[in-house]
């Protein structure tokens, strides 16, 4: 005789095998299960054919208001009887969970004060799902009401990398993804010219709130008698780094004098932990957002005070660019801050000129190389969106080949002394490319191997370099931070951190420094994409790269490059006229047309 029982929310027969049952399931399908495993309805005999009759579940209610009764007592009390069907109808009655609710195997009988909260509970979620769908319905229309601003903080969280899952996008039948849910607010004029860039991928957008230690008193070098400049971008406003060279028997002198932040940041201290979370500065068209609190760059950037701490790299190199020897010691530096524009005309910079000129012809020598594509600068200043295209002053040039040679002579040192540092290496490329023109460049660029920063020395073959380190950063970059500390633990006698610690440093900082340059890349491109649909435009381009009937263009202009069908036969190099046609804002494409 087959008893009725309930097996996984499904009614089946079962009987007895032994210490187990055997379960027929609707559909036929058998199975072996413990009593245990099993909600016992009836004992039979029962079939699957369960045809609930009509019965006063409200009466029965109303009666054990807060009892608990078994299935059975309550099959009676609603249906009048205790058969297979009632006694599946009672537990249906009880699984749909209103007035009744499975207690282990008893029922309960819910108290008033119980069922008006739970019905309460289901008329404000149908009053919600009703409001959704006509939000919804407005959404689809692009007509929004003051109501439906939650659904719209929804879709704009997604649309910020902060939810993985929209319902919303769901039902209108969009993909959940940041880009879908840009798009959509985009359609509906929510957003206009929001860059969601560096919220979606994580990134601080406010400086660091900490206290800022007072400068401790300790032995340095007066150099306040030596020229020094800080040359940089007009908009500049972190000066960490000041050059001077003049002419000596043996060649050249340089002092390179960087902001010394060690000083104020020593390892595992609450800025240092901070700085290292950030991985480095971040420069949006929008404005900076440090990685160190802006009483950090006041104290300490050069120039910014009239005597300014420096960590300072004297170096004595021949007139070929051969570094003869190097020293670094803590200073008082006097620095005037100049743009490159203004460098140039300043006499007393021709030995610098002369020192760079040197060293670059000599890393080029050693098989380094160097790219000259065009570079702009994108500045939201107020609502108006400035591109300005780098000038290529020749003292861009000279003050880069004095940190090529402060961070060659630092690595240079590190290594001698045993010290562990951040080494910043690269592979040689996969070709050389002969040429000047932008193609060859574009081509040669493709071949690059990514620069990378170890805790162990490796040559940097794009630099021309057996060993290099970036020490001139120290206010922007954390890796330069921690070169810092490790140069001033052996300047001062201290124990250095370890080379796990700096390995592991290393990895951390490179995480987030990939991170940091995505979203400025990102943040760069979409506001030059808002700034082609405000404004359009029509200018040069130059042909780099053929791919079939496709040819790429750089734009000089506008630091972008394009893909556009090619009309006919052109040969690399050559000039022609783009107009903006469209922008994808959430998928960052730009589409242009060749005139």
């Amino acid at each position: 005789m087959a008893a009725l029982v309930v097996y996984k929310g499904r009614p089946a027969l079962a009987e007895e095998k032994g210490d187990k049952l055997e379960l027929t399931l609707p559909g036929g399908e058998r199975a072996r299960v413990r009593p245990k495993d099993v909600l016992w309805l009836h004992p039979g005999p029962a079939s699957l054919e369960l045809n609930v009759p009509e019965g006063e579940e409200e009466a029965a209610w109303e009666l054990l208001q807060g009892q608990a009764v078994d299935l059975r007592e309550l099959a009676e009390l609603v249906f009048g009887a205790y058969t297979p069907e009632t006694a599946y109808g009672a537990y249906v009655l009880a699984q749909k969970g209103e007035r009744f609710y499975l207690e282990g195997e008893r029922v309960r009988a819910r108290t008033p004060g119980e069922l008006e909260a739970l019905l309460q509970a289901k008329r404000e979620r149908e009053e919600r799902e009703r409001r959704l769908a006509e939000g919804l319905e407005r959404l689809r229309q692009g007509v929004l009401a003051l109501e439906d601003r939650p659904l719209v903080q929804e879709v704009e969280a997604m649309a910020l990398g902060e939810r993985k899952e929209s319902r919303v996008l769901r039902a209108l039948g969009q993909p959940e993804t940041p880009e879908a849910a840009h798009a959509l607010l985009l359609r509906l004029g929510v957003w206009r010219r929001e860059n969601p860039h560096p919220r979606r991928l994580g990134l601080s957008l406010s400086p660091p709130d900490l206290p800022v230690p007072p400068l401790p008193q300790e032995k340095r070098v007066d150099l306040t008698h030596l020229p020094a400049y800080a040359i940089d971008d007009e908009e500049s406003q972190d000066p960490d780094d000041a050059v001077y060279a003049e002419r000596v028997a043996e060649g050249f002198r340089l002092w390179v004098h960087v902001a010394d932040v060690a000083a104020l940041v020593a390892p595992f201290s609450p800025l240092d932990l901070e700085a290292l979370r950030r991985g480095a500065n971040l420069y949006l068209p929008e404005g900076t957002v440090p990685m160190l609190p802006p009483g950090v760059t006041e104290a300490l950037g050069l120039g910014l005070q009239e005597v300014s701490p420096a960590l300072t790299f004297a170096l004595t190199v021949s007139r070929e660019g051969e570094v003869l020897d190097e020293e670094v010691f803590l200073s008082w530096v006097r620095v005037k801050r100049l743009s490159y524009q203004e460098a140039l005309g300043v006499a007393e910079l021709e030995p610098l000129k002369e020192l760079a000129l040197a060293f670059r012809r000599r890393r080029l020598a050693q098989g380094g190389f160097e790219l000259h594509l065009p570079e702009v600068k994108v500045r939201l200043e107020g609502d108006e969106i400035r591109i300005r295209p780098l000038e290529a002053y020749e003292s861009r040039i000279w003050v880069q080949e004095a940190m090529h040679l402060a961070g060659y002579a630092a690595a240079h040192l590190a290594y001698r002394e045993g010290l562990p540092f951040p080494y910043a290496t690269q592979e040689a490329p996969s070709k050389r490319v002969e040429g000047e023109g932008q193609s060859a460049m574009w081509e040669q660029r493709k071949a690059l191997k990514r620069a990378q920063l170890k805790a162990v020395p490796a040559p940097h073959k794009g630099l021309g370099l057996p060993l290099y380190a970036q020490v001139t950063s120290p206010l922007r970059r954390y890796l330069d931070l921690v070169a810092h500390q490790q140069l001033r633990a052996w300047l001062k006698g201290d124990k250095p951190l370890s080379q796990e610690e700096v390995l592991q440093r290393v990895g951390a900082a490179e995480a987030m420094a990939d991170l940091v340059r995505e979203g400025e890349r990102k943040s760069k491109l979409h506001w030059t994409l808002v700034y082609l649909r405000e404004k359009g435009y029509e200018g040069r381009g130059v042909l780099v790269e053929k791919r079939g009937g496709q040819g790429v263009f750089l734009l000089p202009e506008l630091g972008l490059s394009a893909q556009v069908a090619l009309p006919g036969p052109l040969p690399l190099d050559a000039e022609v006229t783009l107009r903006f046609l469209e922008a994808d804002l959430p998928r960052l494409e730009a589409r242009f047309a060749l005139l």
